[in-house]
């Protein structure tokens, strides 16, 4: 059965129509042309559809739309502020972090939420922040790299 639901994308409030059942990762896509966020698994398994919902890295590929209304969601796209990329977008493309780039836009949003908590982070703290995500292409250590690049540059910032 369709309803509507109002939430908030990328700082822009949006109304879609559709069945409460479909995942947020079918609207962002689908409804509202969103087309940064990546299905991947399906099962929450593989980070590709991660969004920042509320501030808090969350899966999309299997969260229903009806459990959204009123919340804020950020994803990929809303990291840039028009096309000036953010530092951390900016660091993965100085570090060359993504090889064939399918899971980074999941990776730049739990690093984006790491870094709003602790612009600072260690290694080991990337490292679990990062742990949801699969990635095949060994971009590791540059990925590594991109965020405490980023982290020291929006340190430095007043």
């Amino acid at each position: 059965m369709s309803a509507g639901y109002d939430l908030v994308v990328n700082g822009q409030p949006a109304h879609v129509e559709c069945d409460g059942s479909k995942p947020l990762l079918d609207v962002l896509r689908g409804e509202l042309g969103l087309r940064g966020t990546r299905f991947g698994c399906g099962t929450e398994q593989c980070g590709s559809c991660m969004v920042l919902i509320d501030g808090e890295p969350s899966f999309s590929c299997a969260r229903a739309i009806e459990s959204l209304a009123g919340k804020s969601v950020t994803t990929v796209e809303g990291l840039s502020s028009g096309d000036v990329l953010s530092p951390l977008q900016q660091a993965f493309l100085d570090e060359q972090a993504g090889q064939c780039g399918y899971c980074l836009s999941g990776i730049l949003i739990s690093a984006a939420a790491l870094l709003a908590r602790n612009p600072r982070p260690s290694r080991s703290e990337i490292a679990a922040a990062l742990d949801r995500h699969l990635c095949r292409c060994g971009a590791h250590n540059r990925i590594m790299r991109a965020v405490t690049r980023a982290g020291a540059t929006m340190g430095a910032r007043p």
